[in-house]
């Protein structure tokens, strides 16, 4: 998620022929020599082998282990700068690029990021791959330049013919469309009510019932209920598809919010990053949903490595190729049955499964990850009569009003603590915007020593009737809030 400048250095000295690049380059580096040769000759230029002099490219800082082919157009361009081919200044612009055997620049990967470093480092312009210009405009305050071949470049830098500053298209973002509603979904109102807030305060949440209670459809109608994202949060969901190369070609600044919802078979690696220290899915659910349904059918280590990101917002992997950190302030979804068979516990269908099958499959979820669960929510099966009821639920629409003002309501609150959702907030901030009174006090003390609850949940608690206030246009958390939350606390029947 940080870049770091890259100079590229040409020397063009007499001697024997021969192209080296220097620096730490990967395989993809190493091979430009070829791209850049063929591009060359295949533009009109003449490429390296046509002189009889040593060139060496230096990519500095030289300690630093160069990979993919963005460095293809600053060494093509730096070769022709240095044989003289080519006279001109580009100076304060960052350039990037691949590529291709004819001369034309291919798109990369990370232009949105690479952007904002260049921004950042006070540089005045960026030239990218005209594919990638209407996402690298997306950084304000720094000139956008589009290319689409190495003669274009060319001609842009020697002032032949100029490239105009890319200037991207302001449209007004087109309303989300939800195939689920909250409005299609019969009963269930203690769930819906914990989505809202959910939705409302960033709050993780785990639902449990037997099969086709609507633990799924629940968590996919969430997303009809999340506030827009601001501009720093798009940027940052877009950095990070960016950097994945799923960025999609026609959008530069992606306006809803992540849903991922990966397979329970999954690997560690697949979940929390690490092939070639890439970010994973919790990164790739930053700032949205990670739905993760048959919770305890995930592999016991993928579980246990997600105590860190559910509560600290963020990954850090070390590998043997480096160490790096993701964003992964993702909102949890899980959805688990109560046993193998998923009937334990129903009214209506018997349980099939044996004490210690169901006891080593409610084992899969420990208590320390369950605990960063600030919702624990059961469903059961509905009644025919409610699921053929004509009078419909409230409409998703409804809700996210509700939702969006308390969000706004958390985030100015919250402004000069640098974080954006009650779910966010630390011990420190527990103590300064979460005060409740002394009948509220008694409440929580009885329940909290009823149930064996742990310091943490007791500040799940408080956290969750915070948004509950906001959700009401309360300042003060009431009583009535520290009830609601305390409904939705973890039990010890609950996965132990």
């Amino acid at each position: 998620m940080d870049a770091r400048t890259v100079s590229v250095e040409v020397d063009v000295s007499p001697g024997l022929h021969a192209l080296h690049i220097v620096g730490l380059p990967d395989k993809s580096v190493d091979e430009a020599k070829e791209r850049i040769s063929s591009a060359l000759k295949n533009t009109g230029f003449k490429p390296p082998r046509s002189f009889a002099k040593r060139v060496v490219i230096n990519l500095a800082p030289a300690d630093i282990k160069k990979e993919g082919s963005m460095y293809d157009v600053p060494m093509a361009l730096g070769f022709l700068l240095g044989s003289e081919q080519v006279k001109a200044s580009v100076a304060s612009t960052l350039v990037m690029g691949e590529l291709g055997l004819g001369g034309e620049v291919r798109p990369i990967r990370g232009a949105l990021l690479y952007a904002l470093h260049a921004q950042k480092a006070g540089l005045s312009a960026i030239i990218v791959p005209s594919h990638n210009a209407a996402e690298a405009s997306m950084a304000r305050g720094i000139s956008v330049i589009g290319v689409s071949t190495l003669t274009e470049l060319v001609d842009h830098i020697e002032g032949r013919a100029v490239i105009p500053t890319f200037v991207p298209r302001r449209t007004s973002p087109l309303p989300l469309a939800y195939e689920e509603d909250f409005a299609l979904i019969q009963g269930q109102e203690g769930a819906k009510r914990a989505l809202e807030i959910a939705a409302a305060g960033g709050h993780h949440t785990l639902f449990t019932g037997p099969p086709g209670a609507g633990k799924t459809l629940l968590a996919r109608a969430m997303r009809s209920i999340l506030p827009p994202l601001s501009y720093e949060e798009a940027v940052e969901v877009t950095k990070i598809e960016s950097i994945c190369a799923t960025l999609p070609p026609e959008q530069a600044l992606l306006s809803e919010r992540p849903f991922r919802a990966p397979h329970h078979a999954s690997s560690e690696a697949a979940i929390l990053g690490g092939h070639a220290l890439s970010p994973g899915e919790i990164t790739r659910a930053h700032r949205g949903i990670l739905f993760l349904d048959e919770f305890p059918e995930f592999h016991r280590d993928v579980l246990e490595s997600l105590r860190q990101p559910l509560e600290q917002g963020n990954i850090t992997l070390s590998r043997a190729a480096g160490s790096t950190s993701y964003p992964a302030r993702f909102l949890l979804i899980a959805a688990a049955n109560p046993c193998p068979c998923g009937y334990l516990g129903d009214k209506e269908r018997p349980c099939s499964c044996t004490m210690g099958s169901i006891i080593r499959y409610q084992r899969k979820l420990s208590g320390p990850v369950a605990d960063r669960i600030d919702l624990h929510v059961r469903l059961s099966r509905q009644p025919f009569s409610k699921l053929t009821d004509p009078v419909g639920g409230e409409p998703s629409s409804f809700i996210a009003k509700r939702v969006l003002l308390a969000r706004e309501r958390a985030a100015k609150r919250l402004q000069a603590e640098g974080i954006l959702t009650n779910a966010e907030m630390g011990v420190r901030l527990i103590k300064k915007y979460c005060a409740i009174d002394q009948r509220s006090t008694e409440l929580l003390a009885s329940i909290m020593e009823k149930n064996h609850l742990s310091a943490r949940a007791y500040h799940s608690i408080l956290k969750v009737a915070r948004t509950s206030a906001d959700l009401v246009g309360r300042d003060a958390i009431s009583w009535d809030d520290i009830a609601l939350a305390v409904q939705y606390a973890k039990r010890e029947e609950t996965f132990s």
